[in-house]
């Protein structure tokens, strides 16, 4: 029996400020974001056998959501442990002319990118991301699910169960805005990840996620 548990990151942010959101309320799609997530809509909308689409409860990844459920008429149901990292550089400006990056009193922020030591630990992320994966592995037998949620609990989940170590240079991430990484599974075995960009390419350090 095969099912399939989409890993959805939602669409551009607006951010005219280029600050790092993380958490923070009140981000809200750009209009690219939303015809990012229209082309998410359309893409897993038709052809595909799904039968629930949750979304991390930050408000971008809710919009992102949105034109998905309402093509196949489902609801979107919120789910807190795929939501973004903690960051204790979120609010900051972090690179550039006058960013957290030269300040030296956040320095000590920096000294172990393995764990990491500015956030929350990669390992920790994972183990959230696939209690919900599993979760609606196990709700959505035989069907397809879709998880709305942020670029790095996307990819470390990817990273996890590939076997590779978790730390990683975020410039290299594969998981742009709007991507899907399709996680396939044969009963609870996973057979095949399948990433596609349906939306385009984007950079992978761009400020937020």
């Amino acid at each position: 029996m095969q099912t399939i548990v989409h890993l959805c990151r939602h669409g551009e942010v607006y951010n005219p400020e280029g600050v790092l959101y993380g958490r923070l309320p009140g981000f809200r799609l750009s209009d690219k974001g939303r015809s990012q997530a229209d082309t998410i809509g359309r893409t897993l909308g038709h052809g595909h056998d799904i039968t629930s689409v949750t979304a991390s409860p930050l408000q971008r990844a809710v919009e992102t959501a949105t034109p998905l459920a309402e093509a196949l008429g489902l609801p979107i149901a919120i789910n807190s442990e795929i939501i973004e990292a903690e960051n204790s550089f979120e609010g900051s400006v972090v690179a550039g002319s006058g960013g957290a990056l030269l300040d030296p009193s956040r320095w000590k922020s920096l000294l172990n990118p393995f764990t990491p030591s500015w956030g929350e630990p990669y390992l920790a992320i994972a183990h959230r991301m696939l209690g919900a994966v599993y979760a609606t592995l196990d709700a959505s037998r035989g069907h397809e699910a879709v998880l709305v949620s942020h670029q790095l609990p996307v990819y470390t989940t990817r990273r996890f169960l590939e076997g590779r170590r978790l730390w990683h240079d975020p410039r290299s991430r594969q998981c742009s805005l709007a991507s899907v990484t399709s996680l396939v599974f044969e009963g609870t075995t996973l057979r095949e990840i399948v990433y596609s960009e349906p939306a385009g390419a984007s950079d992978p350090s761009q400020t937020g996620a």
